[in-house]
C-alpha cells in the first residue's frame, strides 16, 4: 500500500508531458486546443494556463463544473467545452504563445499536455506594379523585358510566388527572381500578348493574389500616341533645360548694361534727398 501510494504521489507531483502541438489561428478567427485523454482516463480536474509570454489561470474543471471568469488577457475570450479542449475566440494578433493543460484523474495519475499558438494577419490583396526594361543591344528584336514587382502593404511574415497562365504549379526560373520572390523578370515576345502573371502571397493560414497582363504594358510604351520613358524625358527635361538657359541670357542682358551706370543712377536717386535739410 506504501508503495502505491507513493507511486501516485511522485505521479501527481510529477506529471506526465505530451509534447505538444503546433496550431496556427488568423486574427479575427479563432482556434481550438484540444485536450486528449488516454483510455480509460476519467477526469477529476483540469487546469488550463497560459505559459509565455505571461503566465496566466484560462480555465479549470472540477466536481463537473466549469470556470472561465480568470482575470487574463483572454477574460471573456477562453470557452471550455465539455470534452475540456479550450477554444479561443476571437483571435488578436498578441495571443501568440505557449500553453497547458494540466489533467488528474479519479486516481491521482496527472498527465501535462503543452501547446504552441502562432496568430497570423489575413493576407490582404497584393499590388503588382510592371516596369519595362530599357532596351539594348543584345535584346532580341520584337521582344520586352519587364520587371515585375509584387507588394503586400502593412504585413509580414509571407511568402511571394508568381505563376503563369495556363501553368500547373510555380513553374519559373528561379533565376528570375529578385527580392525574395517579391520580383520577376520575364522576356516577352509577340505570342505572350495575352499572358497574364499571377502573384501569389501567403502565410499558414491565408493567401491572396493580383493578375497583371505584362505586354500590356509593352504596347503602351511603344503605342503611337502613347508617352514613353523616353517621350517623357524628352518632354520635360529638354524644356527645362532651354528655359533655364533662356532666363540666363535675359539675365545678362538686362544686367550687363546697367552695371555701368548703377552708380550714376543711385547718386541722381539720392540728391534730391540731400537738398532739403532737417530744420
Amino acid at each position: 500500500q506504501a508503495r502505491v501510494t507513493g507511486a501516485l504521489f511522485f505521479q501527481f507531483c510529477f506529471p506526465t508531458a505530451v509534447t505538444g502541438a503546433q496550431i496556427q489561428g488568423q486574427v479575427g478567427g479563432s482556434v481550438l486546443l484540444v485536450a486528449e485523454r488516454p483510455p480509460g482516463f476519467q477526469v477529476r480536474e483540469a487546469i488550463w494556463r497560459s505559459l509565455w509570454p505571461s503566465e496566466e489561470l484560462l480555465a479549470t474543471f472540477s466536481r463537473d463544473s466549469l470556470q472561465t471568469l480568470y482575470r487574463s488577457r483572454f477574460l471573456g475570450r477562453a470557452h471550455l467545452h465539455s470534452n475540456l479542449s479550450l477554444e479561443l475566440r476571437p483571435l488578436e494578433f498578441g495571443d501568440s504563445g505557449n500553453f497547458s493543460v494540466l489533467l488528474v484523474d479519479t486516481g491521482g495519475w496527472a498527465q501535462t499536455q503543452t501547446f504552441q499558438l502562432k496568430v497570423y494577419d489575413a493576407v490582404p490583396r497584393p499590388v503588382v506594379q510592371v516596369f519595362i526594361a530599357a532596351s539594348g543591344d543584345a535584346q532580341p528584336p520584337k521582344t520586352c523585358q519587364v520587371f515585375l514587382s509584387c507588394w503586400a502593404p502593412n504585413i509580414s511574415d509571407v511568402t511571394y510566388s508568381w505563376q503563369r497562365e495556363g501553368t500547373i504549379g510555380f513553374d519559373l526560373e528561379p533565376h528570375g527572381l529578385f527580392e525574395n520572390g517579391q520580383v520577376l523578370r520575364v522576356s516577352l515576345g509577340p505570342g505572350d500578348k495575352g499572358v497574364a502573371y499571377s502573384c501569389i502571397v501567403s502565410n499558414p493560414v491565408s493567401w491572396d493574389l493580383a493578375t497583371v497582363t505584362p505586354w500590356e504594358s509593352c504596347h503602351r510604351e511603344a503605342a503611337p500616341g502613347k508617352t514613353s520613358y523616353k517621350d517623357m524625358l524628352l518632354l520635360v527635361v529638354v524644356p527645362v533645360s532651354l528655359l533655364l538657359v533662356l532666363a540666363g541670357i535675359l539675365s545678362a542682358w538686362h544686367c550687363g548694361p546697367c552695371s555701368g551706370k548703377k552708380k550714376d543712377i543711385c547718386a541722381d536717386n539720392v540728391a534730391p534727398e540731400t537738398e532739403n535739410p532737417i530744420v
